[in-house]
């Protein structure tokens, strides 16, 4: 099992693996990168060749970066280092855009002075009969240059680590193995759609991995949540790869906060010691207990209390009755129709304030849809109610639009120009140049400028639409194109200051009152991280800077397509009714581009239409089961202090 530091607290007691806990990627990444450094140095003064073990996805990217600016700016050399990734798609061609080989000479190799015959990489051309001894070969070279010092791993949400899927045996080499088909679609945001997802991989074992002498696991962000607490709190088991890791003597996870919510020590901080009794967290231990109890809030009793391990709050807050009371009311404030304030009233309990009213509203929108599928029924709401909604849709959403859909376009263009007698000599050698590309193109091909302008135009369109539909003025609808997604390609620049800069002069020139923002950093393409990031410095900046009117503007976070808030963490939820949610469902459809086959869906399947009723269903059955009153749906937000 692996070995806990003397640091280590009651708090983190039911962990069988020392988590470091950060508040973003970026710190844990940092903190990751300074270990990897330093352990290059040590080696460097021993004239010690240095042994990595090297894992690829979204997870190291920005390990990668900071690896890269340690070489440039503190000299960090890679001549002594010898690297093996763990794993590649199969078959897929070295110089493929989803290829492992390509990504890892372009997030790091060809960046660093680390010399090319000491990197290693599973070949993904090699001929099927050929792949066993190939296998062979790769444990003899991790032999022969001394077993790994290092290795840097990330964890799927099944729970796997490399390409060993659940079910990998301990005892396990490397070798060709069948991707799981949840680790298919959780990877689909790197190709096209999910039939060009490879369905085989080689892959480093269990044994392989657990033979090298240091071990780091990365994960970042909610959805890996569940798997960490698997992980590292239950039994170790074959169904969830990473938890063999227990097995390590010298082991370590590195998580950021949204990671690390479920473990205990997080999610039941009451069972794990000391624990102060805040408002939030009264909230929180009471919630979750009368949800595992399947009992409405007022119906806890003194006995569920001293049962569930919240004796301690019974001691200090005194009888059961007023804390459920306490709880009821925070869960019944929360719950509102008017999500811009109600005029002329005044609520103390009220999630937001009556004055001033009618609002300047701003709803930033990562890709040109996420307004209607993640607060389609709020953004309704608070344009029949009277405020002035401005929509800033952040980036063009091009890349995902299909080629096929492309097409459709394209026809309809030259049909139109065909009916209308257009002079057809410019246009025409653009649309047959399209055309061309379309049909000719390869799958590590990126689009044509032409071809990401038609494929952003048309996302452009559905977005006017659907503020048509809502009844939004047009000198209200605002599209940003930031800089960073305008790459053609799937993976996107880092906020840039460009981004901020464009942002900051649209909210001066709306002064709003109130920001809604996404919050869903489940997003598998990374974009709704970096436009929250984006927005959040513009704030900051403008903050500095003094201008009086961001004083008094308040920032909601909504959630995407991909999860929703926990009940206890809802500061601001927005009941609808069956017509509202019908009337939502049809603002969705408008977005015709990304209706009936779901590019870069993450896990999920379903369409978005699907995904976001029944969010907005589950969270109103939560609300119900708590005691509250049953609503059709509900939209959830909290409030972001900046």
């Amino acid at each position: 099992m692996a070995k806990k530091s003397s640091s280590q607290t009651f708090a983190d007691s039911f962990e069988k693996i020392p988590v470091h806990i950060f508040a973003d990627q970026k710190d844990g990444s940092h903190f990751v990168a300074r270990q990897i450094a330093d352990f290059i140095r040590e080696k460097q003064k021993k004239k010690e060749k240095c042994v990595l073990g090297l894992a690829t996805g979204s997870t190291p990217k920005t390990l990668y970066a900071e690896l890269v600016r340690m070489h440039r700016e503190e000299k960090l050399s890679f001549r002594n280092v010898i690297t093996f990734n763990l794993d590649e798609y199969y078959p897929i061609a070295n110089n493929a855009l989803q290829s492992y080989n390509r990504f890892m000479k372009t997030h790091l190799f060809d960046q660093v002075d680390i010399h090319p015959k000491n990197i290693h990489i599973p070949n993904g051309e090699i001929q099927k009969e050929d792949i066993k001894e190939h296998c062979r070969q790769y444990e003899k070279m991790i032999e022969e240059a001394g077993g790994i010092d290092l290795q840097i791993l990330g964890i799927g949400n099944n729970g796997h680590i490399g390409f060993n899927e659940p079910g990998s045996g301990i005892y396990s080499k490397t070798r060709l193995i069948t991707l799981d088909n949840s680790t298919r679609i959780a990877n689909a945001y790197e190709f096209a759609n999910i039939s060009e997802v490879p369905r085989l991989a080689i892959t480093m074992g269990i044994s392989t991995i657990l033979k090298s002498k240091k071990i780091i696991l990365m994960a970042w962000g909610s959805a890996k949540a569940p798997v960490i607490k698997k992980a590292v709190e239950e039994d170790d088991s074959e169904q969830v790869p990473a938890s063999l890791l227990q097995n390590h003597d010298d082991v370590q996870f590195v998580v950021d906060n949204a990671a690390a919510a479920e473990l205990t020590r997080n999610k039941s901080p009451w069972l794990t010691g000391d624990c102060e009794w805040t408002p939030k967290m009264i909230r929180k231990a009471v919630v979750n207990m009368a949800l595992r109890l399947k009992k409405p809030v007022l119906s806890l009793t003194n006995s569920d209390y001293n049962e569930y391990g919240l004796s301690d709050l019974l001691v200090e807050k005194g009888d059961a009755y007023e804390i459920n009371l306490q709880v009821y009311y925070m869960l019944r404030d929360s719950i509102t129709g008017w999500p811009g304030g109600k005029p002329g009233v005044n609520l103390p309990g009220h999630p937001e304030r009556s004055e001033p009213w009618p609002k300047r509203v701003i709803i930033f929108s990562p890709h040109p849809d996420d307004d209607i599928i993640s607060m389609g029924g709020t953004f309704q709401r608070l344009h029949d109610q009277g405020h002035d909604v401005h929509v800033g849709y952040q980036t063009s959403g091009n890349i995902a639009v299909t080629d096929e859909f492309v097409t459709r376009y394209l026809d309809f263009a030259v049909g139109f120009e065909e009916i209308a007698g257009i002079d057809t000599q410019k246009s025409g050698k653009i649309l047959a140049d399209a055309r061309k590309f379309i049909k000719n193109k390869k799958s590590n091909q990126v689009d044509t400028p032409a071809i990401r302008a038609i494929k952003g135009l048309i996302r452009r369109g559905e977005a006017k639409a659907t503020c048509r539909y809502v009844g939004i003025k047009e000198e209200n609808i605002h599209f940003l194109n930031l800089p960073f997604y305008e790459t053609g390609a799937i993976e996107k620049k880092p906020m840039g200051e460009k981004d901020v800069k464009i942002t900051m002069e649209l909210l001066r020139r709306i002064k709003p009152q109130q920001v809604y923002c996404a919050g869903d950093f489940a997003d598998p393409h990374g974009t709704h991280i970096v436009c929250f990031n984006v927005v959040l410095e513009a704030l900051k900046r403008i903050k500095a800077a003094g201008d009086p009117w961001v004083s008094d503007c308040w920032l909601w976070l909504y959630k995407g397509a991909w999860q929703e808030w926990n009940i206890e963490e809802i500061e601001m939820a927005i009941p609808m009714s069956p017509d509202q949610v019908l009337k939502k469902r049809f603002g969705i459809f408008i977005h015709q581009s990304q209706k009936d086959m779901v590019p870069f869906q993450g896990s999920d399947s379903r369409e978005f239409w699907q995904r976001a009723e029944a969010r907005n269903a589950a969270t109103a059955a939560l609300y119900a089961d708590l005691g509250l009153t049953h609503y059709a749906a509900m939209e959830a937000f909290v409030r972001w202090q900046y």
